[in-house]
């Protein structure tokens, strides 16, 4: 069974929490990519930056529901994510928009455990780390281009 270091992409293009969100765009059209790690400045992986984050932005805001009863308005969802939303489709720099706390795996990870991964946890970029440091990159697409090899 191939593992992670075998399918991986090694020349791994990354970001910064201060990139701004349309050099971002233009990474990911340029690169044919559709996923990049966050590093922070000592280069450890702090988050993942997808097309989906981006899509995110254009999206129509969905105002929660609301009911006043005596003069106390209560909230039928949570108005939290109404500000998170807000704040993202507001963003100007990948911080803002990135995903959190990466999901990541290591170079002797197995492809069908890889797949597994991606599918229940609908991920579509997954970092890989050997002893903490990025080594590789993989994206759905080097899967699929496993599979038809």
């Amino acid at each position: 069974m191939l593992t992670a270091s075998e399918i991986m992409t090694k020349d791994v293009i990354s970001v910064h929490p201060e990139t701004p969100v349309a050099q971002l765009a233009t990474l990911l059209t340029t690169h044919n990519i559709s996923g990049v790690p966050v590093l922070d400045d000592d280069n450890n992986v702090i988050a993942v930056v997808t097309e989906s984050d981006l899509i995110d932005q254009s999206k129509k805001l969905h105002i929660p529901t609301v009911v006043t009863i005596l003069d106390s308005v209560f909230y039928l969802e949570n108005p939290d994510k109404m500000e998170a939303e807000m704040k993202k489709i507001a963003a100007t720099r990948v911080a803002e928009i990135c995903s959190g706390t990466p999901k990541t795996i290591s170079p002797d990870t197995r492809l069908d455990e890889i797949a597994t991964i991606m599918a229940e946890d609908n991920i579509h970029t997954l970092p890989v780390l050997d002893e903490g440091k990025l080594v590789g990159i993989i994206g759905k697409k080097d899967i699929i281009k496993t599979l038809i090899s």
